[in-house]
């Protein structure tokens, strides 16, 4: 089992950017393939991007394709968001989440959950 804590969250006006960090305790992070999604007040938890055990293989959701980017540090055990160009449309809590499967897009994939870090874009 691997505990997942994020930070970074924060204010942030649209246009400025956030790094998110996910850091692992317990399990090495270097087993599992990790995502990060979104949940915004009223809606559904959402996918924003994932990363397979290398790094070499990440996907995106398409909003986020070419603003944000996913990226690992396994000797560090931790996994990042890098996000640019924050539009107000990315206010919301964002989780890390991890998986043992390569790779996957879907909530349900992933096994072990962090408690998110909230995310405003004030226009």
């Amino acid at each position: 089992q691997v505990q997942l804590v994020e930070s970074g969250g924060g204010l942030v006006q649209a246009g400025g950017s956030l790094r998110l960090s996910c850091a692992a305790s317990g399990r090495t992070l270097s087993r599992y393939a990790m995502g990060w999604f979104r949940q915004a007040p009223g809606k559904e938890r959402e996918f924003v991007a994932a990363i397979g055990l290398s790094g070499s293989n990440t996907l995106y959701t398409d909003s986020v394709k070419g603003r944000f980017i996913i990226s690992r540090d396994n000797a560090k055990n931790t996994v990042y968001l890098q996000m640019n160009s924050l539009k107000p449309e990315d206010t919301a809590v964002y989780y890390c989440a991890a998986t043992s499967l390569p790779i996957a897009t879907q909530p349900r994939f992933y096994e072990e959950w962090g408690q998110g870090t909230q995310v405003t874009v004030s226009s």
